[in-house]
């Protein structure tokens, strides 16, 4: 566990060192808060309208707020996951460390989890901005917070498993770009998979429906916590990182 630490430690800061975790960190944070901005605004105007005309306006804002912006924060994060990951092991291919790190003595598991758990820890801050956000709107309002809070573990277990993914591809090649735009592709395939549900009713559909990760996180946008999303996201999330030890044990090999 030490080692894991060790790592997860060395890889976190590793992004704080460079440009890199400060752009994704604010640039994350302006377009979140740009959508905020937009859904309130919106939710302002239709209140507003109702009252010149005299009609009342049901408001619910974990329906009509909330909820559409942690879809918009899983839109945002489809773009900067393979960010974060496309550098794990392609920098370290390219850098020619991989072998050091191959032949050391920690163990291959100790430093895909480290490295796969810094990823997720930079994801994790980059939630923490969008947390201010709802701040304001809990000061003002009056939401139900246990939506809110599954919400973000939804998005949390989803992001671990497309970060498992990224850190798998990132050990294949040494161009981080490649890294990055294959990552992006597998993520946005396993986010359209869901829609071949809605012209097909045949059992292969149903099956590429429910590995679509959309599929999933439905219910934690809606404030449930659904025993199979949670073991679906446990699941992608052990796959990606025995890909990963697999790939990394060929790396060792070789070495």
């Amino acid at each position: 566990m030490r080692n894991i630490w060790v790592i997860c430690s060395k890889e976190l800061r590793s992004y704080f060192v460079s440009p890199i975790a400060y752009l994704l960190l604010v640039m994350f944070a302006v377009i979140f808060g740009f959508f905020f901005w937009n859904s309130l605004g919106y939710i302002v105007n239709m209140t507003m309208q109702a009252q010149m005309e005299g009609e009342p306006f049901p408001m619910n804002l974990n329906e009509q707020v909330i909820r559409p912006l942690l879809s918009n924060i899983n839109v945002i994060a489809l773009f900067f996951i393979p960010m974060i990951t496309m550098r794990l092991f392609a920098e370290e291919k390219r850098s020619g460390t991989i072998e050091l790190l191959a032949t050391s003595p920690v163990s291959d598991w100790e430093v895909i989890v480290g490295k796969w758990l810094a990823a997720v820890l930079m994801y994790a801050l980059m939630l923490l901005t969008t947390v201010f956000d709802f701040v304001f709107m809990f000061k003002y309002g009056n939401p139900d917070w246990k939506p809110v809070v599954i919400g973000y573990l939804g998005l949390l277990l989803q992001a671990g498993g497309l970060l498992a993914i990224g850190t798998f591809i990132s050990t294949l090649t040494r161009n981080q770009i490649i890294a990055g735009a294959a990552t992006f592709g597998v993520c946005l395939m396993l986010w359209v998979l869901d829609w071949v549900s809605q012209f097909e009713t045949s059992t292969w559909a149903q099956v590429l429906s429910y590995m679509s990760v959309i599929t999933h996180f439905d219910s934690f946008a809606k404030g449930v916590l659904d025993t199979k999303d949670v073991i679906f996201d446990v699941t992608v999330i052990f796959l990606g990182l025995f890909f990963t030890a697999r790939s990394m044990e060929s790396l060792r090999w070789r070495s």
